[in-house]
């Protein structure tokens, strides 16, 4: 082997090794909507055929949404755990307290460490491999805000009507950016802004390195799901049952839609994809609009509300219901092609990575489908 085959064979391996890399980080749900731009798209594949691999009882209401990561499982409970569960066969790693308060954000995994704020205002780092505490950063209110990881920081926000950028090694305060109501969205990231949309009837658009508000559009309402960033917009819906379109560059309304249900609310965030958005609301509806015009294409009707956010999954939608039932439905046309009955409402939203389903319910059951 000359020294020029042997240069290009080694060139070709790193390649190799690089896109096994990526390929591997692909297959990960690191935090509540799968990256920074809250898309809520999963590229793992999933059998056609789903089955129960294992059951997981926490002991204690499961509203977090779970992270999966290489062959671990994390989740937070409503008494203030945070748990590491074998992705493959459901046993048991390590348990991190807060004290009492509850965690119902999703925790955030980047490299060798957990994120995620609990209900009493803390915000915790904690490692992979022990559940050990590394840092842990005071709000001056509640979190329900889930984590995004970005540039060596996390963001979040916070009750006390802040949302946070903090540098991810030690917890030190980047910037802090004060709305005019609570934060209780996970932030969307996406070219070097920030988006949130709070209690206060505002989408904020933020400058990342900064913390200052670069532009705003008022919408109205409350907001609770994370805008959803999709080719230079996003897409949010609001707790009185309105859902947008809205163009980053200048803050520019694309369009404005509203459910017919006399008891619509939009609790979870939309998942976007191609010319598709779906979004769920507590009218026990999860509906499909065009990206374009927020026209309704087909509605599914559970028997009770989705706070549940919708995954889309190589050419599926996979949910929750307060009807006790996970759903998995055709994008193409909202056919159910699946569903599973967990017995007690769902209010999680499903993680899949690792060619697994993870989703936990209310009576403190963690489901694990493959």
């Amino acid at each position: 082997m000359t020294a020029f085959t042997r240069l290009c064979t080694a060139l070709a391996l790193t390649a190799l090794a690089g896109s096994i890399a990526v390929a591997q980080t692909g297959a990960d749900w690191p935090m509540m909507r799968g990256k920074p731009q809250n898309t809520g798209v999963a590229h793992s594949p999933l059998a056609a055929k789903l089955s129960l691999k294992w059951t997981y009882e926490t002991g204690s209401s499961v509203e977090s949404t779970a992270a999966i990561v290489g062959d671990t499982v994390y989740v937070g409970t409503m008494t203030g755990a945070l748990v590491a569960i074998d992705l493959a066969s459901g046993a048991f790693k390590w348990k991190y307290t807060t004290g009492g308060h509850a965690i119902s954000a999703s925790p955030c995994v980047h490299g060798s460490t957990v994120y995620v704020g609990d209900e009493g205002g803390t915000f915790h780092a904690i490692s992979t491999a022990d559940g050990r505490r590394r840092w842990t950063f005071e709000t001056g209110d509640k979190i329900i805000s889930s984590a995004i990881y970005v540039a060596d920081s996390v963001l979040f926000g916070s009750y006390d009507n802040f949302l946070y950028r903090l540098r991810a090694s030690d917890g030190a305060r980047i910037w802090a950016y004060e709305s005019d109501a609570q934060v209780h969205c996970p932030p969307t990231e996406a070219g070097g802004l920030v988006m949130i949309a709070g209690c206060d009837g505002y989408l904020r658009i933020i400058d990342l390195a900064t913390g200052r508000e670069k532009r705003s559009a008022l919408l109205g309402g409350n907001f609770a799901g994370a805008p959803a960033y999709a080719d230079g917009a996003v897409y949010v819906g609001s707790m009185d049952g309105r859902y947008w379109g809205v163009r980053l560059s200048d803050a520019k309304i694309l369009w404005a839609r509203e459910e017919d249900a006399r008891t619509s609310a939009i609790y979870a965030s939309a998942a976007v994809m191609g010319d598709a958005a779906v979004f769920a609301s507590r009218s026990d509806d999860v509906f499909r609009v065009d990206l374009a015009s927020g026209r309704t294409e087909w509605t599914f009707a559970t028997r009770s509300d989705v706070n549940s956010s919708p995954v889309i999954n190589h050419g599926h939608v996979i949910f929750g219901s307060s009807d006790g039932n996970i759903y998995r439905v055709r994008l193409s046309d909202g056919q159910r092609v699946w569903s599973f009955n967990a017995g007690a409402p769902i209010s999680a939203s499903p993680a899949i990575g690792q060619r697994r389903l993870v989703i936990g319910a209310e009576d403190g059951a963690v489901y694990c489908f493959g």
